[in-house]
Parts: C-alpha cells; structure tokens; sequence
C-alpha cells in the first residue's frame, strides 16, 4: 500500500469516527428527556450541510482532473491511432508494389493449375460425335449433346406444335360436352326449384294455422297467470304487513338491552340480540389500551438504548480487528523480506557447489597420453 493510499484511509476513518461522535451527541440531545426539545436539530442539520457541500467541492475537483486526464489520453490514443493507420497503410502499399513488380502470377512455378487462359489453349474436349476420345469412362458425351443439334431441336419443335394443336382440338370438344351438360343440370334445377318453391308455399300456410291456435292459447294462459299473480301480490302484501307489525312491537327494534342476556352466564350476550357496550365497558377498554401503549414505548426505548450499546461495541471491534490486521501485514512482509534474503544466500551457496563438483569433474576426465598407453598395453 503507497503512502498515499494510507493518508487517504486515515483521513476516511478520521471523518467516520467524526460523525460517528456527533451522531452520537446528537442522539444524546434527542433522547435526553431534560434537553430534548420540539423541532429538528439545526445545528447537526447546519454541519451535516458543511460536510456535503466540502465533499462536493472535493468530488468536483477529482472528476474535473480524471476529465482532464482523460481528455489528454484520448488525444494520444487519437494520435497513436492515427500513426498506426499511416504505418499499416504504407506497409500495405509497400507490399502491394512489392507483389506487383517482383511476384507476377506468370513467374510462379504453378501458374499453369490456374491460369485463365488454360481452357482456350487446350484442345477440345470433343471433335465430332465420332471422337475415340470420348469414351464411355471418359464422360465426354451425353444424351442431347449431340453435334446435330440444331436439326433436331427443329424436328422436336414442329413435333410439339402438332401436339398443341391436338391438344386445343381435345380442349374445344371438352368445352362442348360440358357445355350440353350444363344445359340439361339447369333444365333440372329449375324443376326442382319450381317444387320446392310449392312445398314452401304449402309449409307456410301450415304454420300460419299452428302460429293461431298457439296466440289463443297464450292469451288464455297469460290471463290465468294474470289473475293467479294478483291473489299472491295481495296474499304476499298482507303477510307484510303482519310482519311489519310484529317487529314494530318487538324488542329487537326497541332495542331493549336485556333481551341480549344469556342463560350461560351474566358475563356472556346473544350476539345477534347485543345492541353494544356500555360507557363504562368502553372506558375500561380504552384504559388498557392506553396501558398497553405506554409498556410497548417504555421497551422500544429500552431496545433503542440496547442497539446503540451493540453498535458502540461493534465499532469498537471492528477498530481492534482492522489495527490487528495492519499489524498481522507488516508482520508478513517483514517475515517474507527474510525469507527472500534466506533463499538468496541459499541460491549463492548451492550455485557455487555445483560450480566446485563441475570442476572436480572435469579434473578427474582421462587425458590423451592415458589413453595411448592404455592401447599400447592392450595391444
């Protein structure tokens, strides 16, 4: 970590533990029953805006330099893009006059696999239908390639004219038939239409006669039913009237209390005769509710009061962990520093043994002489 990466952190956790103490005085001033007063806290809300305007003016600053050296870096890669281009351009045209003058397809050992010009400088694959050239493996010769072409596309063409004109002649005579055809399927289809349109005729006066007899039978049924609704709008009308009355006289819309009494107990109601609860059963219940209130602020408050003591512990270890951490690195970078120099010194040691078992070894090689006289011994 630079030295300038440290200052920064310092300075980060000197501002958080900044606000963490005022948040702390100010949770002070809130909470303290003696102190606290109605509205907000203008002081805190004065240095919080402080604090935000001078880490604005210090956000500003820091993009307005990243926007400037970005702007400068845009400009060289601009201008490094620039130059590559050139480079590859002038490469490519190098090359380009290069290939152009001293690597000319015709120069090439293998121009004649593809020169353009090979078919027309060979001899045809066939001259005349009678070729012994053209074999049946050589697949020089196929049906309808023929070197009389011509007459026989003559001959074919005047054979497909007779077949259209035979073929119009069939046409003609198909169309005739069906026209006769046709003639007789309308005859037939008028007659038809002529005995359907009678048994219509016949069917409609049918149903007319039904339609008659069906409306006066209707009338006389929608006169019963008309009579039969009178007597039980009048039957139900006086039944209403009888219920009316007995409810007018009873004790569910006199709203009498005692008819909601239960044989089961005094402390128990008809609940679909409970016209509602006395003054005094809804102040006992207010007087709890109220109760109820007060305990539940009086353990929020507590519970507050716990989670602020939880959070200064929190604070403080994770102080104590971050401390122990730094503390832990330079620990490990000291501990690595001596193990590199440890490995260095072992690295000496060992380059120069080997370098002493290589010269040793090449002391102990025989030399010429010794193998002269070995060979005269032998022999």
């Amino acid at each position: 970590m630079s030295q300038r990466g440290r200052q920064r952190e310092l300075q980060e956790a000197a501002a958080l533990e900044r606000r963490r103490q005022r948040e702390l005085q100010r949770r002070s001033r809130v909470f303290d029953v003696r102190r606290r007063t109605i509205g907000i806290d203008k002081d805190a809300l004065d240095a919080q805006i402080k604090e935000r305007k001078i880490q604005e003016a210090t956000e500003k600053a820091e993009d307005e330099k990243l926007a400037n050296e970005m702007k400068q870096n845009d400009k060289i890669m601009c201008l490094l893009e620039e130059q590559q281009k050139n480079d590859i351009r002038n490469i490519n045209k190098a090359i380009g006059e290069f290939r152009k003058n001293f690597q000319k397809p015709e120069t090439r050992r293998e121009f004649d696999l593809y020169d353009p010009q090979a078919l027309k400088k060979e001899t045809p694959a066939r001259l005349s239908d009678s070729d012994p050239r053209c074999s049946v493996s050589g697949l020089q010769k196929f049906m309808g390639e023929d070197l009389n072409y011509a007459q026989r596309m003559i001959f074919q063409k005047e054979q497909l004219r007779e077949w259209s004109l035979q073929q119009q002649r069939d046409l003609r005579n198909a169309l005739a038939d069906k026209k006769r055809s046709d003639d007789l399927y309308d005859k037939d289809r008028l007659e038809l239409d002529r005995k359907a349109v009678e048994l219509q005729r016949a069917d409609e006066e049918t149903r007319r006669a039904i339609c008659a007899a069906t409306k006066d039978f209707n009338r006389a049924q929608a006169a019963e039913l008309a009579e039969r609704k009178k007597l039980e709008k009048y039957q139900t009308m006086k039944d209403d009237m009888a219920e009316i009355s007995s409810l007018l006289q009873g004790d569910l819309l006199c709203e009498n209390p005692e008819q909601a009494a239960s044989s089961l107990g005094s402390h128990r109601v008809m609940t679909d005769r409970w016209k509602g609860m006395s003054r005094d059963q809804l102040m006992a219940i207010r007087n709890s509710q109220q109760q109820q209130i007060l305990e539940k602020q009086r353990l929020k408050e507590e519970e507050h009061q716990r989670n602020a003591e939880w959070d200064r512990q929190r604070v403080q270890a994770a102080r104590a962990e971050l401390l122990l951490e730094r503390q832990q690195q330079r620990q490990t970078q000291e501990w690595r520093r001596a193990l590199d120099s440890v490995n260095a010194e072992l690295s000496q040691e060992q380059k120069s043994k080997n370098m002493q078992l290589k010269e040793e070894e090449y002391s102990n090689v025989p030399t010429a002489e010794y193998y002269a006289q070995f060979n005269t011994t032998s022999r």
